[in-house]
């Protein structure tokens, strides 16, 4: 009994995650016959399969949210991005508050260090093994890569930015997503969508302000770090959804690890005067660190891990056009946050700007469930 109820929840795990990339085939009739192959096949396999019962027990929930999801929970992934975001903006504000007394480099390689710690013994706690091993370590590799690249931009500008011009920076990656699913992916963008995409730019413009006397080259530096974090949500979604959260968490932690010690070991040794002793906390070194500061590294190491974990999860349980919407929670947060810590409001401009990049982010959100709500009816009669 216990195995077929094991056969039954892995083979509803199969159909949803087969009818999922049906879904994102553009070819629906020859991707409806190869995945009912694979689903007669699966059924064959967990109806005569002699899994035994400590696996049976593992699969039916050992590790929880840790696990890779087997079926969509838009309502769980919301929760899980809005904790996460108002994590990420707190913790923001701290890597402000320290970056005085610490180099971008040297930041990023301690926390990712305290981040391996945390996820090795995690994965020993939930596992009682070593951390599950990536199906896809290219896949792995390339999100890290292109996280690491986010958070070097984004964290470098923090010094010498608001948090609400870092978080309204960043947050026209909705819009480099359409524009990469479109250049890379293939996928048909609209007019609307086009105008959608315009209008957000227009918007960064208002926060980066060109041509003005309060333009600041630095302000360029969380543009780029959108661009990398769209690639990594399509990368995520695309590439990784099938990986357990632990894994991606750990395979950022490597990365982050290896460029900072790359970063620490090459500043600490060229040394460069001028750069270093305007722009110190992007062209120094090694620092000597008082205890408070270690303290700060390691509670941005919690909650970063934290974080990552759960906009994994959030990203592998949802559609990413049902998350948009969310993921703008974080322009409230940082905002918050920029007032807690230094009393900052953003000016006229910037709020006119961040309202345009929400609301075109939102309405490219929008359209892309509309067109996923036909592809899935386009599915269901195929399936007739």
């Amino acid at each position: 009994m216990l195995l077929e109820c094991f056969g039954r929840a892995s083979l509803n795990g199969w159909r949803i995650a087969t009818q999922r990339q049906v879904l994102e085939e553009p070819d629906f009739s020859g991707a409806l016959q190869h995945r009912t192959h694979r689903t007669t096949m699966a059924y064959r396999f967990f109806s005569q399969s002699g899994a035994s019962q400590s696996l049976m027990q593992d699969a039916a929930g050992r590790g929880g949210l840790l696990n890779a999801p087997t079926e969509d929970r838009p309502a769980q992934a919301a929760s899980l991005m809005v904790g996460a975001l108002f994590l990420l903006g707190f913790q923001d504000g701290l890597v402000k508050v320290v970056s005085s007394e610490v180099s971008l480099w040297q930041f990023q390689m301690l926390r990712s260090a305290c981040n391996l710690v945390l996820v090795l013994v995690l994965a020993r706690v939930i596992w009682g093994t070593a951390r599950p091993r990536p199906k896809r370590i290219w896949a792995v590799a390339l999100r890290s890569l292109f996280l690491v690249g986010a958070m070097i931009f984004f964290f470098g500008g923090i010094p010498y930015l608001s948090l609400a011009e870092i978080a309204a920076g960043l947050y026209v990656f909705p819009l480099f997503v359409a524009v990469l699913s479109f250049l890379v992916l293939g996928e048909p963008v609209g007019p609307r969508r086009i105008f959608a995409i315009l209008t957000g730019f227009a918007g960064t413009l208002f926060i980066l302000k060109p041509g003005s006397d309060a333009f600041n080259p630095v302000s360029l530096m969380p543009v780029v770090a959108a661009l990398c974090y769209a690639g990594t949500i399509l990368t995520t979604r695309k590439l990784c959804r099938e990986e357990s959260p632990i894994t991606l968490a750990f395979g950022v932690a490597s990365a982050f690890f290896c460029v900072g010690a790359l970063g620490v070991l090459t500043f600490s040794i060229l040394s460069p005067g001028t750069a270093a002793q305007a722009w110190p906390y992007l062209f120094t070194g090694w620092r000597p660190l008082d205890a408070w500061v270690l303290g700060i590294v390691v509670a941005c190491s919690v909650m970063n891990l934290t974080s990552n974990i759960s906009l994994a999860r959030a990203y592998q349980s949802a559609e990413v056009s049902w998350l948009a919407p969310f993921d703008y929670s974080y322009l409230i947060f940082a905002t918050f946050w920029g007032f807690v810590f230094w009393r900052a409001v953003p000016d006229n401009l910037t709020i006119l700007g961040m309202a345009l990049i929400a609301g075109a982010g939102a309405y490219v959100a929008w359209r892309e469930r509309q067109e996923s709500g036909l592809r899935r009816a386009n599915f269901n009669r195929n399936l007739r």
